[in-house]
């Protein structure tokens, strides 16, 4: 169960936070993402605490006029965990699982912004992942998804963005628990084998209701942890699901989706059919992930701050962890929906379904 303290890093073990423990790949993370209806900015923003290595990191990434402009902090946690700032990010949580404030001030580059983020559904407890690899645990977490609006500003280079929250949706998540965390374990692992991972998440909003899905994959293409939801933001009528799946349409030379479908049964055995298009690509490592210099976790001294942009057009397409901004229609019985959310997507290694047999072979 989640509760008001979850929203806070002190977690200990993947458990929410009545358990305590230790493990060296212990970590604690917020995650936000934010764009306007038009689909055209896009801003995210990401906050990791390690306790164990004693590293706390952030960053802050918007999208304006088809470049991607990204601010970096990494430092020593010194063992406090509430100091939720680094470098030019911070995160203030205002009112648990409501409210959540998010400052980025990078004056060199010029990038900064104050957002809040006022949640428009209650949090989402997703099922609990776990996953090894041979001997290890390679992940074993917790994870919370809520949908909400945005407000505030944010200035790039001079231009101000006034954020405002009749034209600005997201989506949060909160996670804790066991993965990956600074350098990789020097030690083989014999029985591991070949490295996959099948990943895709669309947190979707709508006018009445917002649609959450993932799916996590083997290489044989059987999910190992899914989950879809359908969670109302009035008193809209959400019934439960019983099932879900989806398709993907890859673009030649990518394992980037040109299109995507979804579909929930309802326990009624209605059908929920979901089409999603991407617009354009955020990449996810203006957010630290898969980074090769501001991976997650990594120890940079006493602390460390950086920046650097590039053209969402010009990105080699081996940078496989993107998220989609989509535009979305939904179809359930005779009625229609439009809504506007991501597909993010990380695929390594072979999935049969997809046609992959390699570790990063590009669809044909």
């Amino acid at each position: 169960m989640i509760t008001k303290g979850d929203d806070y890093p002190l977690h200990q073990t993947p458990d929410p936070i009545a358990y305590t423990g230790a493990n060296r790949n212990f970590y604690d993370r917020y995650f936000f993402n934010g764009y306007d209806r038009s689909g055209e900015v896009f801003f995210a923003a990401a906050m990791g605490i390690y306790p164990y290595v004693n590293v706390l990191d952030g960053a802050f990434s918007i999208i304006v006029d088809g470049v991607q402009h990204n601010a970096y902090g990494s430092r020593v946690m010194h063992m406090e965990r509430l100091d939720t700032s680094v470098g030019p990010v911070a995160v203030e949580v205002v009112q648990p699982l409501k409210v959540l404030r998010v400052v980025c001030d990078d004056e060199e580059q010029r990038i900064r912004a104050d957002v809040t983020f006022t949640a428009r559904t209650l949090p989402h407890e997703e099922p609990r992942f776990l996953r090894r690899s041979g001997s290890q645990v390679m992940m074993d977490v917790t994870r919370m998804t809520q949908f909400g609006n945005w407000s505030g500003w944010i200035e790039v280079k001079g231009r101000r963005i006034e954020v405002s929250p009749d034209n600005f949706r997201g989506t949060r998540d909160r996670s804790w628990g066991i993965r990956g965390v600074g350098q990789a374990d020097p030690q083989p692992n014999p029985e591991a084998g070949r490295p996959q991972f099948y990943w895709l998440w669309a947190p979707l909003n709508f006018e009445e209701f917002a649609a959450h899905y993932f799916v996590n994959d083997d290489a044989e293409g059987e999910s190992w942890n899914s989950n879809g939801i359908i969670l109302p933001v009035s008193d809209f009528d959400a019934p439960p699901m019983r099932s879900w799946r989806s398709h993907m349409e890859f673009k030649t030379g990518t394992r980037h989706a040109k299109s995507a479908t979804i579909d929930f049964t309802d326990k009624s055995g209605g059908d929920w059919h979901f089409e999603l298009t991407p617009k354009w690509h955020f990449y996810m490592r203006g957010i630290g992930y898969t980074h090769p210099h501001w991976r997650h976790g990594s120890y940079h001294g006493e602390l460390e701050t950086g920046y650097d942009e590039f053209s969402v057009e010009g990105v080699d397409p081996t940078d496989v962890h993107i998220q989609a901004m989509c535009d979305v229609r939904l179809t359930h019985g005779d009625k229609r929906y439009e809504g506007q959310g991501v597909l993010e997507q990380l695929i390594i290694g072979p999935h049969a379904p997809s046609g992959f047999t390699d570790m990063m072979d590009m669809a044909k």
